[in-house]
């Protein structure tokens, strides 16, 4: 696979990634799937931190958008484009690292939730992770199923940013090569395309010969 083709592999791969991140946030601000917690400002503090909306989302959507034009075949086989590839693939690197910082902090520290009557986060300062014991997790009685909600999600981001971190990191050496080495995207086609301009070229140029003969010959008589 030469870099064109693996720019453009890399930036359809980032797409799909991009949206579940912003997805995902977006979620996670409706624990309970009810919009009231929302309202009266009961929200998991790392979810306000957007993460996977701003990191995991906008950060890496941009680059994905220029790294996938930068797999067609452009002036001086796209040095250009896939030098700026890599300093876009560095961005996309920065907010899927910020989006994978925040779902570990977010995991770690679990949801803000009621227990008995006080807005709380139960397993932010215990020993042991309340991850592996789920008889912890009964203490939290609101939002519904809080905990289950909030570890798939941030479960999500962190796969999802962990996938663009490598995806991005692979860009810049990606970028790197193209930069040095140029892209190969219809290379063949180019070829081709040019062997063809400069035989239409000659044929002009001895269809012209050939119509302007009788002049110069004539021409050349009178001069004589």
């Amino acid at each position: 696979m030469c870099t064109g083709q693996c720019s453009r592999f890399i930036g359809l791969a980032l797409y799909p990634l991009a949206f579940i991140s912003i997805l995902c946030n977006i979620i996670l601000f409706f624990p309970g799937w009810d919009v009231k917690y929302a309202q009266d400002g009961h929200i998991t503090e790392e979810v306000k931190y957007m993460g996977g909306l701003v990191g995991g989302g906008l950060m890496v959507l941009v680059p994905a958008l220029y790294i996938h034009m930068t797999g067609k075949q452009g002036c001086c086989a796209n040095r250009c484009g896939m030098f700026l590839s890599i300093a876009f693939a560095a961005v996309g690197v920065a907010g899927a690292l910020y989006s994978f910082i925040v779902a570990v902090l977010g995991l770690q520290n679990g949801p803000l939730c009621q227990v008995v009557l006080v807005w709380i986060t139960p397993f932010k300062d215990l020993k042991e992770s309340y991850l592996s014991d789920h008889s912890k997790w009964i203490i939290c009685t609101s939002p519904e199923n809080v905990v289950e909600f909030n570890v798939g999600l941030f479960a999500t981001l962190l796969v999802t940013s962990g996938l663009q971190l490598v995806l991005c990191g692979v860009q810049m050496v990606n970028g790197l090569f193209g930069c040095l080495c140029g892209t190969c995207v219809n290379k063949g086609a180019a070829e081709p395309a040019l062997h063809q301009g400069i035989h239409c070229g000659l044929c002009l140029l001895v269809s012209e010969g050939v119509r302007l003969w009788p002049f110069c010959k004539v021409l050349h008589a009178e001069r004589s």
